[in-house]
């Protein structure tokens, strides 16, 4: 039987896992080295360090204990990643050149959250922490590419990206609510801890994605769009 141990350790108990903070120094040492590396290169210091600061939350705080038990939680953990600290950090880190073809780096990201959510590949990245970080790193720089790419796209190239994530956010999200039995082999055991059956909390990690997390594309898509009406509004005055 696979053992299922986790980077963030063992799925803690309800009574516990506030308690489970994650001081892992190579993780700190990391985190500390890119804040002051890319912090001196940044335009907008304060949009950079609440990235930063998303980032600390995931990892370090127990948040990350609890992805182990819940995979609602762990959905939770992947949408903040990709859909705040990304896009955080590609807007304060503006030492950077902007890439272009963003298509290309939004279908990269695309197939990177779905081959990651997908069971087997998941099942693996909880089993074996080099996989778990290639899991998170993966996430974290595909979206900050797509992110970072919609600075110099058009607007109407941006909306319509930002449109379609929001899209594909939905129908995994669907795909994995109305799944008919529980697909992801970590959590068959971990969630009856916290009152729910395996299929209640993947149904819950299906509905975060399919409606919070497309959320904040839909917000960046409109306001995109309100940046390019804005001048025109501006002209009929």
């Amino acid at each position: 039987m696979q053992k299922w141990l986790p980077y963030c350790g063992a799925a803690p108990a309800p009574a516990e896992w506030l308690a489970r903070w994650n001081f892992d120094p190579l993780l700190l040492s990391v985190l500390l080295f890119v804040g002051l590396w890319a912090g001196r290169r940044t335009d907008a210091a304060t949009t950079f360090w609440a990235g930063m600061g998303v980032l600390l939350l995931l990892f370090v705080s127990p948040l990350c204990a609890l992805s182990s038990a819940l995979f609602s939680v762990r959905v939770a953990h992947h949408v903040a990643l990709t859909a705040m600290a990304a896009p955080l950090l590609a807007s304060g880190w503006r030492g950077l050149p902007a890439p272009d073809r963003p298509a290309i780096w939004a279908a990269l990201h695309i197939l990177l959250f779905w081959f990651w959510h997908a069971p087997a590949p998941y099942a693996s990245a909880l089993a074996n922490d080099g996989l778990y970080w290639a899991m998170q790193l993966s996430l974290l720089a595909s979206a900050f590419l797509f992110w970072s790419s919609l600075r110099a796209a058009t607007a109407p190239m941006a909306i319509g990206l930002l449109l379609v994530m929001m899209v594909q956010m939905g129908l995994l999200g669907a795909l994995i609510t109305f799944a008919s039995f529980p697909l992801y082999p970590p959590h068959y055991v971990s969630t009856q801890a916290w009152g729910l059956a395996p299929i209640e909390d993947q149904q819950l990690a299906g509905l975060i994605m399919w409606a919070p997390a497309a959320l904040f594309y839909l917000a960046a898509a409109l306001w995109r769009a309100w940046g390019l009406l804005a001048p025109a509004t501006a002209r009929a005055r």
